[in-house]
Parts: C-alpha cells; structure tokens; sequence
C-alpha cells in the first residue's frame, strides 16, 4: 500500500527563487492549501538538515484549535530539493515527531523554468502515532495542487 500523495507543476521561475521561496518559514502561510498554516513563529530561512522551525497552526479538529508544530528539515539541497518531519514539543519540553514529511523537489527546465513535485510521505508513521486515529492524508485530494499553484503566485510576483 502506498503511503505517499505527490503533485507536479510547472512553475516559470528559477529553481534557486523556487527554492528561496521554500527555504522561507515566513512564505508558507501563503503556500498552504489548507489554510492550518497560520504565521511562521521562527524566520531564519532554512539553511541545514536538523534546523527546527515552528509554524502558528489553526485546525477546527484539533483539541485546542490553534496550536504550534515544530518541523525538523530533514533534506536540503538547494536549487532540487528541500523537506522537514512535522511534530511539536510535548507537555514535558521533547519533542515528537509524527513521522509524515513534506518533501518539494525541484528540476531545473532552464533559467526561466522548474518543475516542483510536492510530495506528502506517512509511511515512517509510527503504530502509536496511528492508534490516535489521524486519518493519512489529513487533508483533501486538491491540497497538494493547491499548494503548488500557490508557491507559483509567489514565486511570479517576485
């Protein structure tokens, strides 16, 4: 069974003002197609795989309704590929890690052109996590293309 959605856009920009963009904590409000992602609380770019980055979250589901993640950058590799594990930070000061990543990779088509996949991976999600009955994906089919047709906006207007 897989454990992963993905979607592919083309965007007509550079790979590196792609990138630039994601490496943003502060851009992806705007990226998010769910509307969960509210302000980025930390908004040093992303820079080396361990960083940690907490984003300000709002989700009618959720226990408290808003609520902070800790992300952890898992990949970066500028200009092809950047992705951070999402988690937060417990009653006791750990942190824990749900095991889903979001994962962009880029593919240069030329200096005017990339090709982002945006892919959305639960498979390293442990039983524990599982049992407190999160549904994988959490969110609907059109979620991933909108977030890409949102990082183009971005990316176009600069």
């Amino acid at each position: 069974m897989t454990e992963k959605v993905s979607a592919t856009l083309t965007i007509a920009t550079s790979a590196e003002q792609v990138f630039a963009v994601l490496a943003d904590p502060a851009a992806h409000a705007a990226i998010d197609g769910t509307g969960w992602v509210q302000a980025a609380v930390d908004h040093a770019p992303l820079a080396a795989p361990g960083q940690l980055f907490r984003m300000g979250m709002h989700h009618a589901d959720h226990p408290d309704g808003d609520y902070e993640t800790v992300n952890k950058v898992e990949v970066l590799d500028p200009a092809r590929a950047i992705g951070w594990v999402t988690g937060y930070r417990k009653g006791d000061g750990e942190l824990e890690f749900g095991g889903w990543l979001w994962r962009y990779d880029l593919a240069p088509l030329g200096p005017a052109g990339t090709e982002v996949t945006l892919s959305y991976d639960w498979s390293a999600v442990p039983q524990f996590v599982r049992d407190r009955g999160i549904q994988f994906p959490p969110f609907g089919p059109g979620h991933l293309d909108g977030s890409l047709r949102h990082l183009a906006e971005l990316c176009a207007a600069g």
